[in-house]
């Protein structure tokens, strides 16, 4: 690989608008891959602004790097990812964001009713658990997580 091929940190921030710490941090992390020069400088391949431009939106997405870093590791290293690359972490993804999707909207569907009603229906209320009851089917709002209150 040719020097020219090759961005540096500085470049790398000012293309995906991260700090250049933030670069730093996802290369020590593995996200992305730094080539160091012979003084020490970390230096990146052009390709790597398109896996950093990932891990943003991931992130937003609510994805830990954990997981970030599970997708990332099946596209391949030392070249450029292709189209088809990108296709299948595409579809990988497109199931799990269809899943929370369809949480979300459900999340969204109970609380409005929740909140719609004032507090003033708590027989029908998802997040309501007298003395704790359902505390024995798991942890977290387990009516809201599809656990029935007449199971």
């Amino acid at each position: 690989m040719q020097a020219a091929d090759l961005l540096t940190i500085g470049q790398v921030a000012d293309r995906t608008g991260l700090a250049v710490s933030a670069v730093r941090f996802y290369a020590d992390e593995g996200l992305v891959e730094a080539h160091r020069t012979s003084a020490g400088h970390r230096m990146f391949r052009r390709a790597e602004i398109r896996r950093l431009s990932f891990i943003l939106i991931a992130q937003k997405l609510g994805y830990t790097l954990g997981e970030i870093g599970e997708q990332l590791a099946e596209l391949p290293t030392g070249r450029t990812p292709t189209e088809r690359d990108w296709e299948r972490l595409g579809k990988r993804f497109s199931t799990d964001l269809t899943e929370r999707i369809d949480q979300l909207a459900e999340l969204r569907d109970k609380l409005s009713a929740c909140i719609g009603c004032g507090c003033l229906s708590l027989e029908r209320c998802q997040l309501y658990n007298p003395e704790d009851r359902i505390a024995s089917r798991g942890v977290g709002p387990r009516y809201l997580l599809g656990d029935r209150i007449d199971d």
